[in-house]
């Protein structure tokens, strides 16, 4: 395990605080996750520091000292905040705290070390490494913590209970720092999970979606949503996602449990991006299954326009859980669009349809092809590559018809001013249906996606559209 003293000792700033420290007779700790990642060797910027007594005059002092100007003061909380070359700092004096039950919004006192060091999250966190001149580099671990993260498990200092009952965002918290280190979570703290899991509702949907969209960033997304179905909670946060459970589904290139499955999707695309959005697109990709599930004799369980109905349910949910609607559509698109695909395997299929799937698909073509890939989760090894290779002939496919048509960016090559001055008509209805036949044309491969076979189309159509 690393030396924490010896690590520290080489950071100048460290060592400024410990003189400011001196000078200002103040007890001051580094605390928290700039702590556990020292010891798991992660990459971190942001560093809390815990002063006993005023952590604002405190930091005051230290900006002087290092000739930084701009330093964020919240007095309501009794925190400071500035940069410092690469390093993002918060100071923070050591504080109790106690809670209405109504509100996750804390009462802070005062406190002493032991009692700020109490009220943090989990053990791994709760961690402080001394700066003080008599103390350098001193470990505190008052509650475990470097064995827990030793073991790999997440725990809380105090009763699980208690600690979620005070702040029930930390149930996302613990789940969401889970996926991200890969750790267990403690048979207590699941207990008290699934016991606290309704306190949620006194949490701002904000935070709730912030800790569910940090879950569907980290490595291997499955870890938290696994134990926020199987805590309940997730009944709570996204209940659409929860009802995927035990949906039975009998198909060669699937899991046979729609949410098992729904994990594996998930996962598998998060091997090939970290675009948040594509991620949660594979999450709610078959999110209409439950309802649209019909058992068919000789084919069994179907979910016919699941795909449709999936897409449909996106606005309500992107309201519920206050995601940005600038991503509504383009969630709507690939769930809408998921299955089309792999419909365009078979050697007979048209130019036509697949211009009609580049055209519907536009710039998020590439996007909806590795989501489809993901979607491939049979545990039968030579099932999967069978219908990878299905993929890439469809890719191949596709790559031919776009070379040909150049049709990504698709419209009709005559735009339609020029369309109203050749037929010498103002802006109505008629101009956009001529040139939707133009595009139409297009589509079905009458015409080439080129300019001067759109103009000669139009003179050959117009007449027919003016008479009417």
């Amino acid at each position: 395990m690393i030396d924490i003293k010896t690590h520290i000792s080489k950071i100048k700033l460290f060592k400024i605080t410990s003189e400011i420290a001196e000078e200002l007779d103040k007890k001051v700790y580094i605390v928290g996750g700039f702590v556990r990642d020292l010891y798991l060797e992660r990459e971190r910027s942001d560093i809390d520091f815990l002063v006993v007594g005023n952590g604002l005059k405190f930091a005051s002092r230290l900006a002087e000292k290092l000739k930084v100007k701009n330093v964020q003061t919240f007095k309501n909380f009794g925190t400071a905040h500035f940069i410092y070359n690469d390093f993002d700092l918060e100071f923070v004096g050591a504080r109790k705290e106690s809670y209405d039950r109504d509100s996750r919004k804390p009462i802070v006192q005062d406190g002493t070390f032991d009692d700020d060091i109490n009220r943090r999250d989990f053990t791994i966190n709760s961690i402080a490494v001394s700066l003080n001149k008599n103390s350098f580099g001193e470990v505190i671990d008052k509650f475990n913590g470097l064995k827990d993260i030793e073991n790999k498990i997440i725990k809380t200092p105090l009763d699980p209970l208690i600690t979620f009952d005070d702040d029930p965002l930390r149930i996302m918290r613990a789940f969401r720092f889970a996926a991200q280190l890969n750790f267990e979570v403690e048979g207590m703290l699941m207990i008290a999970a699934e016991k606290m899991a309704d306190r949620l509702n006194i949490v701002s949907q904000e935070r709730i979606t912030e800790e569910f969209l940090k879950i569907l960033e980290t490595p291997t997304p499955s870890i938290g949503l696994k134990l926020l179905y199987n805590s309940g909670v997730m009944k709570v946060v996204f209940p659409e996602i929860s009802m995927l459970g035990g949906v039975e589904q009998i198909n060669e290139h699937h899991h046979k449990d729609v949410f098992l499955h729904t994990c594996k999707v998930v996962d598998n695309i998060s091997a090939d991006t970290n675009n948040v959005w594509l991620r949660f697109a594979a999450l709610v990709h078959d999110i209409a299954k439950p309802q649209t599930k019909k058992y068919v004799e000789g084919t069994g369980w179907t979910f016919h326009a699941h795909d449709e109905i999936g897409a449909r349910m996106m606005k309500k949910i992107f309201k519920r859980m206050k995601l940005p609607f600038n991503k509504l559509e383009y969630v709507k698109k690939l769930v809408r669009l998921h299955l089309r695909p792999i419909a365009l395997v078979n050697d007979g299929v048209t130019d036509s349809a697949i211009r009609r799937l580049v055209v519907a698909a536009g710039e998020d073509l590439d996007d909806l092809i590795t989501l489809c890939r993901a979607d491939i989760t049979s545990k039968n090894p030579a099932k999967v590559n069978k219908y990878l290779n299905n993929y890439e002939k469809v890719v191949k496919k596709i790559k031919e018809v776009e070379e040909k048509d150049r049709l990504r960016a698709f419209q009709s090559p005559v735009r339609g001013e020029e369309i109203m001055k050749i037929c010498g008509i103002p802006p109505s209805k008629t101009v956009g249906d001529i040139k939707s036949a133009i595009e139409e044309a297009i589509l079905e491969g009458e015409i080439a996606n080129d300019y001067d076979e759109a103009l000669e189309f139009l003179l050959k159509i117009k007449d027919g559209y003016l008479k009417q």
